[in-house]
This record gives structure tokens, C-alpha cells and sequence, in this order.
């Protein structure tokens, strides 16, 4: 399990990358790489192509963090997610508050 992170400057945007379990475990690493200036981010892209599952923490960090960006649903896209994990967002009507690719 780990989170990394990826700035590009030019487009002022964040990418997250999240490994394995997405859950607990990960919220002070989460928190580590989301943590940044919103002045500085007009997108963040969050990477599950490499997340195996996701519990209900990982479903409160992403809703901090689209707090963080004032509750924007475009600015925030969650990518390459598995049919499990993209089952729970559906789950959890996440496709109203992200997008979801």
C-alpha cells in the first residue's frame, strides 16, 4: 500500500497515485501529498489503476479533499478505477460529486 504524488506546475495539476489498499492505513500519506495551496491546483487527478480496494475512509479523504478545492466536481478526476472499486463509488453516488473515468 502507498500513496505518491506527482505536481506539474505548467498545468497546475496534482496527480495521486494510490497503491494496493486504499483505506485507513494511507489517511496521514493521503493527507501528506494532498496537502497543498489550491491557488496552485486547478486539478487533481487521483490514479486507482493500482488500487485493489477501497473502504469508507478512503471515501471520507476523497470527500476532504474536495472540500479542500470548495466542493469543485470538475476539478477532481478519478481515474482508471477497477470494476470493484468503481462499483463502490457507483454505491456511494461518488459520480455526483467527482468524476469519475
Amino acid at each position: 500500500m502507498s500513496v505518491s504524488s506527482q505536481y506539474n506546475k505548467d498545468k497546475k495539476e496534482l496527480v495521486i497515485r494510490v497503491t494496493g489498499r486504499f483505506d485507513f492505513s494511507l489517511h496521514q500519506d493521503f493527507r501528506k501529498v494532498s496537502d497543498m495551496d489550491k491557488q496552485a491546483i486547478d486539478r487533481i487527478i487521483i490514479d486507482l489503476s493500482k488500487t485493489d480496494y477501497l473502504d469508507s475512509s478512503a471515501l471520507g479523504m476523497l470527500l476532504v479533499l474536495r472540500e479542500k478545492i470548495n466542493n469543485n466536481k470538475n476539478a477532481i478526476h478519478l481515474i482508471h478505477a477497477k470494476p470493484d472499486v468503481k462499483k463502490i463509488f457507483q454505491i456511494a453516488n461518488f459520480d455526483q460529486l467527482f468524476t469519475i473515468g
